[in-house]
């Protein structure tokens, strides 16, 4: 028996004369991310890619999440593609209609539409080092061959529900925000929501006016700025659209704020430490004028210092509070009865409806990335990211994983912003396929070298950050992974990282001809 037989029988990856690739490029997950990356790749002349998507159209987030109030809580004017202003936001803080709108319209003009393709949930992928490809699996049986692969799958993907004794026995309607049921009518009802995050300080402000009483359930309070809700008239609409640069500098100075001051604040809070307690009391003060109750006034205001957790804007949400209807309880939940939510005191409060509005799995085993990726040796990269911390080279690749690029990985943000991820990530894989075929290569694997100095330098500015220098214990927040890390912001600025983004060396790589 030959060697090649004996390998087929033992069903082993076969050397093939020319692989069969049905694209050069696999990018799973079709929002903000994977429309970025396929819009960057069209430009770049690297447009044979498919995009994989679970559902049946595009928009990731901005699809999926539709409760009512939900809106952009960064200015619209920043939280869009650069090249792509739209003169036409409603205001400064778009609605998710539109930002919906907006996706759709970026994936017709930009020609993504044609290399979309629907309903095909990822189950996992493997690195194939015999034929040097990624062989990417669907829900469907479905299979995909390519030589690279991207993950562009974002971070609000998977809704993470809580664990409390007996919800499977509660007999009313249990939603998440993230899969809000329009069918479903909230009039008159009695509703236990659950969370005071960015999610729920939009959506309970929304039906407070239609369910007959609302518990709203705070295990950690967050702080909260004032926020000023400004409408774009159909004036300022048309100056965007005719005066040359004008929405470009509204756009410039929103990213002033919400970087220079949002963002240095917890990457350089070593520094901005006085700023954020300014803060602090501006946001004490919005509590204090909006909520009548004293008690409810303290409840509502954070044990931790500012930017621990990630702090919103509203003036909706606290004059909630001061409805008839409406009960803050930050009394923890004991467990659920057939038709009631029992608090740790003894407390019973009947309801017909459970709103969850309690977030994602974030930098969780399984979340980043949402399936399987198996790289050389099949080792999976949940596996080595549980084994060595989570890390990635500027946030794009990891050593052992040849050929596959993340949008959104380990310490990959650091602009307020999602857009300006996007920005940075798609060009730091396309300068590296791009790289790889002027010297006639197709193999492209970052250096475990270059890998080990940049995680290093990573966990070297971190301490500078208010995750290492605040006070941070209460805060419950998403920030920090299982290893205490804080593996989502990236401890730099913003525009250092643009720049890296453009003139990282790429001596950083091996790229080699297989």
């Amino acid at each position: 028996m030959t060697q090649a037989a004996l390998d087929h029988a033992l069903d082993l990856p076969q050397k093939a004369e020319k692989p069969l690739i049905d694209y050069e490029t696999v990018i799973i997950g079709s929002g903000i991310c994977g429309i970025g990356a396929g819009i960057r790749m069209i430009k770049d002349g690297l447009g044979d890619f498919v995009i994989l998507e679970k559902a049946d159209d595009v928009g990731g987030t901005w699809r999926d999440n539709t409760y009512p109030g939900l809106a952009v809580d960064i200015p619209s004017l920043s939280y869009s593609f650069s090249f792509e202003q739209n003169p036409n936001w409603s205001s400064l803080y778009a609605p998710g209609k539109e930002m919906k709108a907006y996706v759709d319209h970026c994936t017709q003009k930009y020609g993504i539409r044609p290399h979309m393709r629907y309903n095909e949930e990822v189950s996992d992928s493997k690195y194939d080092e015999v034929n040097n490809v990624w062989v990417t699996r669907t829900a469907k049986g479905n299979t995909y061959v390519s030589r690279y692969l991207v993950s562009a799958t974002g971070f609000l993907t998977l809704p993470k529900l809580p664990i409390i004794d007996g919800i499977e026995k509660f007999q009313g309607k249990v939603m998440h925000t993230g899969r809000w049921d329009h069918s479903y009518d909230l009039n008159d009802k009695r509703v236990g929501f659950i969370g005071t995050g960015a999610t729920g300080i939009q959506a309970v402000p929304e039906i407070v006016d239609k369910v007959k009483s609302l518990d709203v359930y705070q295990r950690t309070a967050i702080w909260l700025l004032p926020k000023t809700e400004i409408s774009f008239k159909p004036g300022l609409q048309k100056a965007f659209a005719k005066i040359p640069g004008l929405q470009r500098l509204g756009r410039w100075l929103t990213i002033f704020f919400t970087d220079v001051i949002m963002i240095n604040l917890l990457v350089f809070n070593k520094y901005f430490f006085p700023i954020g307690k300014k803060l602090e009391k501006i946001c004490v003060k919005h509590i204090r004028n909006q909520v009548d109750d004293p008690a409810t006034q303290d409840a509502l205001i954070p044990k931790y210092d500012f930017g621990c957790k990630r702090p919103s804007f509203t003036s909706k949400f606290y004059p909630v509070f001061n409805r008839d209807n409406a009960n803050l309880v930050t009394t923890p939940i004991s467990h659920f009865t057939e038709n009631a939510m029992v608090t740790s005191d003894g407390t019973v409060r009947e309801i017909d409806t459970l709103i969850c509005a309690t977030g994602f799995e974030v930098f969780q085993k399984g979340s980043v990335p949402t399936f399987q990726v198996a790289g050389r040796d099949g080792v999976d990269l949940s596996d080595f990211w549980e084994e060595n911390r989570y890390q990635a080279f500027e946030g794009s690749t990891v050593p052992g994983y040849p050929n596959f690029f993340m949008m959104f990985g380990p310490y990959s943000v650091c602009t307020a912003s999602w857009f300006g991820m996007v920005d940075t990530q798609s060009k730091h894989l396309v300068r590296c396929i791009k790289a790889a075929k002027k010297r006639g290569a197709n193999y492209i694997e970052i250096k475990k070298s270059a890998n080990d100095r940049n995680f290093e330098k990573v966990q070297r500015r971190a301490h500078l950050t208010i995750f290492k220098v605040g006070d941070c214990a209460a805060s419950n927040s998403y920030y920090f992974d299982r290893h205490g890390d804080s593996p989502t912001i990236r401890p730099t600025m913003g525009v250092v990282h643009w720049l890296t983004s453009r003139l990282f060396r790429m001596n950083n790589y091996t790229m080699e001809t297989k």
